[in-house]
């Protein structure tokens, strides 16, 4: 069946590679499987749900601010460095997609994130303890 191709603007058939459709960049591993998966889609809308789809940071500057566009659930402890946590609530936090960036990057420590959600949620980072 001959069919429109959004890369190359050309029509041929539906089976046909014209070679210009992207590639996957992301290999497969263990994490990006995680995060392709049902079970962190579901924790990352009860993560968003039980922060109210704030991020937390906004909320706490003065004046706050009530960022709830472009939200993203953060690892503190990320995926690569401790993968029993990927699923921990003390361990996921709401954030703005600027303040995401910033905490990747360590402009924004661990330690805050994890003292605003003791301080909000009475959470013990390691868990359990």
């Amino acid at each position: 069946m001959l069919k429109s191709c959004k890369y190359c603007m050309r029509i041929h058939d539906s089976k046909f590679d014209c070679g210009k459709k992207p590639k996957r960049k992301k290999e497969v591993n263990d994490i990006n499987k995680f995060r392709w998966s049902r079970r962190w889609r579901e924790k990352r809308e009860q993560i968003a749900e039980r922060d109210k789809y704030l991020c937390q940071l906004a909320i706490r500057e003065e004046p706050p601010r009530y960022i709830h566009s472009d939200i993203e659930v953060h690892h503190i402890a990320p995926i690569a460095e401790d993968y029993d946590l990927r699923l921990e609530d003390s361990n996921l936090i709401t954030l703005s997609e600027e303040y995401h960036e910033k905490a990747e990057c360590g402009e924004i420590t661990k330690e805050y994130l994890r003292s605003i959600l003791k301080e909000q949620y009475g959470y013990d980072y390691p868990p359990g303890e």
